[in-house]
């Protein structure tokens, strides 16, 4: 079947968007939806070991989020670093678009300026920084980059973190797992429970807005993640896997797609996972609730079936679930 992008729409009141997360992380509501036999139970996210396979070995995301995000003026002027070639050169997200004109060098701060490179189809500018980024003058205009549906708040920027991010380089949180504590990991494991660690640097392979209406012209932006050697040797031997997050599961069907096997790699993925996608490395997942017309939607929608997908946030938005980056999870077996 082919879907068009109004497909994955649906309505969400305001008040319904997480502006922050739930204290401690593991009092989120879970979801849980079972594929096999259609049902829906509510919970509490650190109720999840109730749920889990005892033969599952639980995959994660330990990328870091770095602050990326710099805002001069006041916020009035912004740059989003995407992508850094070198010290000086980067490609980056610009606002207000109309300052950042090819040729032109934009003066952000007496001390801080940036000549536009390049200008890509959708936007992106190639920029020539000044001075080099490791330079200290940047730190106070270092932001989290949180998503637009959450206001700035530096306070919350440990918030934004998983509890074992360790590999900086992602410019949006793996949500899925704010909802884990240490202790709730630590029980997880007293349980017999394995846990991998995987990374993927999230980018706007992840974020960016679908704007081509039949979804199968829609064009990912590729994203760099690691397999290490023990991590393969541990994925190739466990029965049964829960992936948390869809940036986990983006690493493991990569790998399987690339090698039909995991192993120990480095490289970029472009993958797209739609309904039609046939899962080879994921047996269970944890999510949150993502936005409409979201590559993160399609996903889940190939995991759960376009129908069962409808039903699941239907409920969600029925029983008035927190929604997005720092809203409720849940949990597919």
């Amino acid at each position: 079947m082919s879907y068009t992008l109004s497909d994955f729409d649906y309505d969400l009141p305001d008040d319904f968007i997480a502006q922050k997360p739930a204290e401690p992380r593991d009092h989120s509501r879970l979801l849980v939806y079972n594929r096999a036999t259609g049902s829906i139970t509510d919970d509490r996210f650190y109720n999840i070991l109730d749920y889990l396979p005892r033969e599952t070995t639980l995959v994660v995301n330990n990328s870091k989020v770095e602050k990326c995000r710099l805002l001069f003026d006041e916020g009035k002027k912004e740059v989003f670093i995407l992508d850094t070639a070198n010290n000086t050169t980067v490609q980056a997200m610009v606002r207000p678009g109309k300052k950042f004109k090819k040729g032109k060098t934009v003066e952000l701060t007496e001390t801080i300026s940036a000549e536009v490179l390049d200008i890509d189809d959708e936007g992106l500018r190639t920029l020539q920084m000044s001075p080099s980024l490791d330079h200290s003058v940047y730190e106070q205009y270092k932001h989290t980059p949180f998503p637009p549906y959450i206001e700035q708040n530096e306070s919350l920027s440990e918030k934004y973190q998983t509890v074992y991010a360790d590999d900086l380089g992602s410019k949006a949180a793996p949500t899925a797992g704010l909802h884990f504590t240490d202790e709730l990991l630590a029980n997880i494991q007293e349980a017999g429970i394995d846990q991998a660690e995987v990374t993927l640097h999230v980018g706007l392979g992840t974020f960016a807005p679908v704007k081509a209406d039949s979804i199968e012209d829609h064009t990912m932006h590729s994203e760099w993640f690691k397999i290490t050697e023990d991590t393969a040797e541990q994925l190739n031997s466990a029965e049964h896997i829960t992936a948390v997050g869809t940036t986990s599961v983006r690493v493991l069907e990569s790998a399987l797609e690339e090698f039909n096997e995991f192993t120990s790699t480095k490289m970029n993925t472009d993958i797209f996972i739609r309904p039609g996608f046939e899962f080879k490395g994921t047996d269970a997942l944890i999510t949150n609730f993502h936005l409409p017309k979201s590559t993160l939607l399609m996903l889940v929608a190939a995991f759960t079936g376009y129908k069962e997908m409808k039903k699941i946030y239907q409920h969600a938005i029925d029983e008035e679930y927190r929604f997005y980056s720092f809203g409720d999870a849940m949990l597919i077996l």
